[in-house]
Formats: C-alpha cells, sequence, structure tokens
C-alpha cells in the first residue's frame, strides 16, 4: 500500500450511537477504532470493503486478488478486530 488509498477500497467501522463511518484510508480506520476502543473498552471492528481486482491487488498484492476473485461480492474482503486495555502508569 504505497499510496494511502484506493477509488476501489474503503474502510467501515460501526461509529458512536452505531452509526456506520466511513474512511478513505487504513490509518484513519485504525485511529478511529483504536480510539473507541480505548475509551469504551470493548472489542471493535473495522472493515475492509474492496470493489475491483485492482483495489484487491492495491491492498494485499496477488494473494488479496485471488481471495476477492472467490467471492466478489463478499460485503467485507477484511475484518480486523482491536481490543485496547488502559492499564495506567507503569513504573
Amino acid at each position: 500500500m504505497a499510496k494511502k488509498s484506493h477509488k476501489d477500497v474503503e474502510f467501515s467501522c460501526l461509529g458512536h450511537g452505531g452509526r456506520q463511518m466511513y474512511f478513505k484510508t487504513f490509518d484513519e480506520a485504525a485511529a478511529f477504532a483504536l480510539e473507541d476502543a480505548i475509551s469504551s473498552g470493548v472489542w471493535k471492528n473495522f472493515d475492509v470493503i474492496i470493489h475491483s481486482e485492482a483495489g484487491a491487488r492495491w491492498f494485499g498484492g496477488q494473494d488479496a486478488v485471488e481471495q476477492y476473485r472467490e467471492d466478489p461480492d463478499a460485503s467485507v474482503f477484511q475484518r480486523i478486530r482491536i481490543k485496547a486495555e488502559v492499564e495506567g502508569m507503569v513504573p
């Protein structure tokens, strides 16, 4: 992923109040999910949604293209789960 975004790839996360949030970059979605996991103390998922073989290639190379070809109509290409636990200060 040399470029930060691709027109056929988006990232999604369930936001505050149950509203689905969409992001253009992996970094934006990951930061949002991490912040929400820290503040809520629960697992947060964010999804990679791919709309073309070109998007799959950009996201994960030839292996991702093969995976995309197996089910191009899948609503979620990859789900990433984050849990963050704040442990406080460490001496």
